[in-house]
């Protein structure tokens, strides 16, 4: 099988050894007490711009895609067509860029899944820099072009959010147009992912209302799949629960027995895409 790819909000983020991360978040506090906000996503996104391989390295045919931004900002993406009535509008984690996701999409189009993934602003191609304002423009222009192709070929728009993409997903899943919303390995909001790696009593309150999920998860107005890792060394298994318990009905649990973070897919193998299939044709067409 593959090799677990740069996905998610990885060690590089959450994983310094224990005097380090007190150091840096102590300087995190008072840099968010400044309201230096450019400076908390330098410990949120970690994009990389040099894409690591094409589709057509992997024999994948594809569309080129160029959106913008309400604020200007031009984003890359790729166009993965099917025979499929699904089309999956993929928001990838904080970590690399569209190029790390190639295995992942191959194994989804095996399954009958259209996929549209789109870089955030500063990752592979995309214009601009990372921030918390930007990444959700970014998934508002995506999930325009989504609903765009997809009414255009008569498909359903699914939603699918990994880590920090589970926030732009809770985000999108509220409006309409979007058919279903899969979250895997979500998190409530910043403050409870900092609550669980980092041991300073201000600093959970301070991130709380920083991609904030647990406020907007009881807008969706579709069905969800939330999966999670019961191994998740990142996000913990128990956030994923909480987030569930949050949304409305009608929804759905997947545990992922004996995966991490970065290595759902390949830990689930063949019955993990099946379940995304089978979730997605269950839903209503347009």
């Amino acid at each position: 099988m593959g090799r677990a790819q740069p996905q998610s909000l990885g060690r590089r983020t959450w994983g310094h050894r224990p005097g380090r991360r007190l150091a840096g978040l102590a300087w995190l506090m008072l840099l968010l007490g400044a309201g230096c906000d450019n400076m908390l996503s330098g410990f949120i996104f970690f994009p990389e711009r040099r894409l690591e391989s094409t589709p057509g390295d992997w024999g994948l045919v594809h569309q080129e895609v160029w959106v913008t931004a309400a604020d200007g900002v031009r984003l890359h993406g790729w166009h993965f067509p099917a025979p499929s009535r699904t089309l999956l509008l993929f928001c990838h984690g904080n970590a690399g860029n569209i190029s790390h996701r190639l295995d992942n999409i191959k194994r989804l189009l095996e399954v009958g899944l259209g996929v549209y993934i789109f870089d955030y602003r500063g990752y592979g191609l995309s214009e601009g820099s990372p921030g918390e304002r930007g990444f959700y423009l970014d998934a508002e222009a995506a999930f325009a072009w989504a609903g765009e192709k997809a009414r255009a070929e008569g498909q359903r728009m699914v939603v699918f959010g990994r880590s920090l993409g589970g926030a732009a997903a809770v985000d999108l899943a509220g409006r309409d147009g979007c058919a279903g919303v899969i979250l895997e390995s979500a998190f409530t909001n910043l403050g409870a992912m900092a609550r669980a790696h980092y041991p300073l009593p201000l600093l959970p309150g301070w991130l709380a209302g920083r991609f904030d999920s647990l406020s907007r998860i009881g807008n969706l107005r579709c069905p969800a799949l939330f999966i999670h890792g019961d191994r998740d060394e990142v996000v913990p298994y128990e956030l994923g629960r909480a987030l569930y318990e949050a949304a409305p009905q009608p929804k759905e649990f997947y545990t992922l027995a004996g995966a991490g973070h970065n290595d759902t897919y390949l830990v689930g193998g063949p019955a993990y895409f099946e379940r995304l299939r089978a979730f997605c044709e269950g839903l209503p067409l347009p």
